[in-house]
């Protein structure tokens, strides 16, 4: 079967990300590999995929997408029957929206300045996330209370999110706190999860 899927990806980065949520979905899709290294993302054939020159880029039907959070959210609505979203019309499409949007607007963003701090700190009114030490609790209150962020129910969130605190904890960047070991170990030991592990390994290697 010809994948009508392709994603553009580097491994490993934040591509291996979309890598995991396309193992989730179970469709067929074909992965063009990028050197960053090579600056294989700043090439003009790349570009035209994605002007910003990062991955990962997805191409649905002849149709690009980009960015990470915008990708797994499209990912999991063309897709319902793998059960990754919150249907569209009910209360809890809220909450799920939220998480989505958490990730780049307040985790990424709070783990980013803890690593690279500003000559000055500043306002906590001036940073979408708030604080870092806010944001960590946000999650770990969360994760703390039920299997996933949507309660019994694993979700895009979940793996937006859960990929960013096992990324923040494995380069010390995020603490290793009982309830991020916990949700991570539940999010490893999903089938998917394992493959696109196994899967960005053999691409790193190659």
């Amino acid at each position: 079967m010809t994948a009508h899927l392709t994603l553009y990806h580097a491994s490993p980065s934040r591509s291996s990300v979309a890598l995991w949520m396309l193992e989730e979905v179970g469709q067929p899709y074909d992965v063009e590999l990028l050197s960053l290294k090579n600056g294989d993302n700043m090439k003009a054939d790349y570009l035209a995929v994605n002007p910003m020159g990062k991955v990962p880029a997805l191409v649905h039907d002849g149709v690009a997408i980009t960015e990470l959070a915008a990708i797994c959210t499209y990912l999991a609505d063309a897709f319902p029957d793998a059960r990754l979203s919150v249907p569209i019309g009910t209360p809890r499409r809220g909450v799920y929206l939220k998480w989505l949007f958490f990730n780049p607007g307040c985790l990424e963003p709070a783990v980013i300045d803890r690593a690279a701090p500003r000559k000055e700190p500043a306002r906590r009114g001036m940073l979408g996330y708030g604080d870092f030490d806010t944001t960590m609790n946000v999650i770990a209150d969360a994760v703390s209370k039920a299997t996933y962020l949507m309660g019994d129910q694993f979700t895009a969130a979940d793996v937006l999110i859960g990929a960013n605190i096992r990324w923040g904890m494995i380069f010390k960047m995020i603490p290793e706190r009982k309830e991020f070991v916990d949700y991570v170990a539940r999010l490893t030991q999903r089938p998917a999860c394992q493959r696109a592990e196994a899967k960005d390994k053999a691409y790193a290697a190659a």
